[in-house]
């Protein structure tokens, strides 16, 4: 079995991160309801990552898979393919647990989930405080990190950090803060660099993860006016193909070269592979800033059900009010677990 071997950037907290991670979320059908259509794909293939060398697994309490996860996780030191201290787990807070006492909860919830004695990397997961059901709870995201410093003082979690914040939310907080976020885990792709957000991050050494790495380049995933690229770009091709690498892989290797860690899914064994090859060429200057040049700040992902409660950190559009789903207020851990603690 072919092996990967995946570089590390050091955080804040003095711990290293894989820069090249393993996405869980496994996403929402046409109902908007979570689509559990690949969850056993899901789980062979974060097996199969293991195996072949990635140490950073990326979930959530949301994602409802942190028990399976934990499982695969832990037959896998059992078996010793990996030692617990060589995995680099991550899972974020939900926006139900957003007072400063009910982190503890949510991240004694992810451990007991998961079936480990600490956490890696915790991240609040939205700026927004909700409740279970659907009511705007206007909990000031600054009281979220005091419980967010007391569970790592607890030695619960080795860093702590944010998701989905934007430069302002992320300055009150530096301002406002004992312990510095280690990571923001954001949209960032070729079409939605967020330039100023990686930028400001860069000078406070907090680093930048990226979700959605791929954005709209896959057609039937886009939305009707999404810009380019797509996979079958001619600048994508004519770089891909002078490196002998996949648009993909080109794709990841630019986020590399900007500092961006990357989680990208797929439950499709062979691309976990060609999605860690790419530590063996350097794109050119030249290269770096055709490929920068399809930056047009677009949002694949608009979550605007969530767009009038406070501290909603993107863009608002004009669109007809929408009620939160209630899968992503209510929601089972786990397959068959429907205990949300």
């Amino acid at each position: 079995m072919s092996k990967v071997n995946i570089p590390t950037f050091k955080l804040n907290s003095g711990y290293q991160i894989p820069v090249l991670g393993y996405g869980t979320f496994l996403g929402f059908n046409d109902k908007n309801e979570f689509d559990y259509s690949d969850w056993d794909k899901m789980l062979k293939t974060l097996s199969y990552c293991i195996d072949v060398g990635y140490r950073h697994i990326d979930t959530a309490h949301l994602y409802r898979v942190e028990p399976d996860i934990g499982e695969v996780v832990n037959r896998k030191i059992k078996e010793g393919v990996v030692t617990r201290e060589e995995m680099f787990i991550t899972t974020k807070v939900w926006q139900h647990f957003h007072r400063k006492a009910d982190v503890e909860v949510a991240v004694r919830g992810s451990l007991r989930r998961l079936g480990l004695d600490y956490l890696d990397l915790v991240l609040i997961h939205w700026p927004m405080a909700i409740s279970v059901e659907g009511v705007d709870e206007k909990i000031d995201y600054l009281e979220t990190w005091r419980g967010f410093e007391s569970v790592l003082s607890k030695g619960l979690v080795r860093s702590i950090g944010v998701s989905n914040f934007n430069v302002e939310q992320l300055k009150r907080l530096v301002a406002n803060c004992k312990v510095k976020p280690a990571v923001n885990q954001v949209e960032l792709n070729l079409a939605h660099g967020q330039k100023e957000l990686v930028e400001y991050c860069k000078t406070q050494n907090i680093k930048v993860t990226a979700w959605a790495p791929f954005g709209a380049m896959i057609a039937s995933r886009a939305l009707p006016d999404a810009p380019a690229p797509r996979v079958d770009d001619p600048t994508l091709v004519a770089i891909a193909k002078k490196y002998g690498k996949t648009v993909m892989q080109v794709t990841l290797r630019y986020l590399y070269q900007r500092g961006i860690i990357t989680i990208p899914k797929t439950v499709t064994p062979s691309r976990v592979l060609e999605n860690a090859l790419i530590f063996d060429f350097e794109l050119t200057p030249s290269d770096c800033s055709a490929l920068a040049k399809f930056d047009v700040n677009y949002r694949s992902s608009r979550p605007t059900f969530w767009q009038n409660y406070t501290n909603y950190p993107f863009e608002k559009y004009d669109v007809p009010e929408e009620a939160v789903p209630e899968c992503q207020r209510k929601w089972k851990d786990g397959k068959t677990n429907d205990k949300m603690e």
